[in-house]
Parts: structure tokens; C-alpha cells; sequence
């Protein structure tokens, strides 16, 4: 993806992605595969049921049917690597930063669409400016493989806007992306007890927690 694509996300995103959540992805590379795993799972489900919902709209039919057939393509490319090295897909507990956003979303149309639009453009650009900050620290398949999804992400992150633009019959969404802005900042910034991939940095004493919790359940 272009250096200015990614300029253009991190100036749409709040606040960059802190250090120490780097630091606990590199310590917990099994958590941070099968939660990816996970992410796309949802990205995909999330466009299918916009099209099962917004059945009118041909331009968002088409866009998220192409999205949720990348997302499952990239699905099967994370299980693939996890099967690879031996990396046991298992159930984890549920990110609070997707729930966090929802939140925002408002219950009335057309705002209901707009807001949920936008909470897909931030999810989006999230994981594009992860997988480029994260990339650097990688061995080099993982390295290749976060820096080939920047790309469709960066894309993701347009349609997703673009549509949110449409639906509003072109008003302006200014004051909803900067109301949903704040909401993404907080679920960065603030410490979490579990890491995700879309997890702020650990609260002290819990990245211990974590490595305890994950040689119990190597060991059951």
C-alpha cells in the first residue's frame, strides 16, 4: 500500500497503537494469531449481515460481498500459518473494543447505518495501522503476510467510509467520526486485563496473569 494510504489512515485514527501492546503481541504471538483468526471471522459475518439488512443498496451489496469474501480468504490464511506452526485453534474470550464501538451505534435509520459504517472504517484502519506497526518486529512470513494485508484493509477502510458518506445523503458525518474517534481512543489507551489484537496495553500484573492462564491451558 502507498506511504500516503497509511498517512491517511493514521490521520483518520485517534492515536497511534502504544508500544506496550507491541510488547505483549510478541510475547503472546499463539493469542495474537488465533484472535487475527477471529477478527476476520467477524469482519466477514459484519458485511453479510449488511447484506442481509440493506438488501436496497446494490453499491453496499457489492462492496461487502467483496469484503467478506477477502476476509474469509484471509481467515483461511491465518489457519493455515497456525496449523503450520503448530498453533492450536482454541476459544478465547471476546475483544471489548468491537462491543465498545457498537456501543455508539445508533438505534433509528439512516443513522443506525451511518454509525455502523463508520464503526467498520475505524475497525479497518485499526488493523491496517497495527499490521504495519507490528510488522517490523515479525520473523519474515508473518512479516510478509501482515504487510500484503495492508492493502485490502486500507480499501476496506474506504468503502466503509465512502458508504457511511452515502448513506448520510452526503450531510456531513464529521461530528459522528469525531464522536466514535473519541469512543476509539479510550478502547486503545485504556489498560486491558486480556490481550487481543485489538486490545490497549495490559494493566500491570497482567501480562503475568496471562503467561500463567496460558501454560494452564497447555497443560490440561
Amino acid at each position: 500500500m502507498a506511504i500516503t494510504a497509511l498517512d491517511e489512515i493514521k490521520d483518520f485514527l485517534p492515536c497511534e497503537t502504544p508500544d506496550e501492546w507491541i510488547a505483549s503481541a510478541l510475547k503472546h504471538p499463539d493469542i495474537l494469531l488465533i484472535d487475527h483468526a477471529n477478527c476476520e471471522k467477524k469482519a466477514a459475518s459484519t458485511a453479510l449481515n449488511l447484506i442481509y439488512r440493506y438488501v436496497d443498496n446494490f453499491e453496499l451489496l457489492n462492496k461487502m460481498s467483496r469484503l467478506a469474501r477477502e476476509e474469509m480468504r484471509h481467515f483461511e490464511q491465518v489457519i493455515a500459518i497456525m496449523e503450520a506452526r503448530g498453533v492450536a485453534y482454541r476459544n478465547i474470550s471476546a475483544s471489548r473494543y468491537a462491543a465498545g464501538l457498537r456501543k455508539m451505534v445508533r438505534t433509528h435509520e439512516p443513522a443506525k447505518l451511518v454509525d455502523t459504517l463508520i464503526v467498520g472504517a475505524f475497525i479497518e484502519a485499526r488493523s491496517c495501522e497495527r499490521f504495519a506497526k507490528l510488522a517490523p518486529y515479525l520473523d519474515d512470513e508473518l512479516k510478509q503476510f501482515y504487510l500484503s494485508l495492508l492493502k485490502s484493509e486500507g480499501r476496506h477502510y474506504r468503502d466503509y467510509l465512502s458508504l457511511a458518506k452515502k448513506a448520510a445523503s452526503d450531510k456531513s458525518i464529521d461530528s459522528r467520526i469525531q464522536s466514535i474517534r473519541e469512543c476509539e481512543q479510550e478502547l486503545i489507551e485504556q489498560p486491558d486485563r486480556e490481550f487481543h489484537f485489538h486490545s490497549g496495553p495490559l494493566l500491570l500484573g497482567q501480562q503475568e496473569l496471562v503467561d500463567h492462564e496460558i501454560k494452564q491451558a497447555v497443560n490440561v
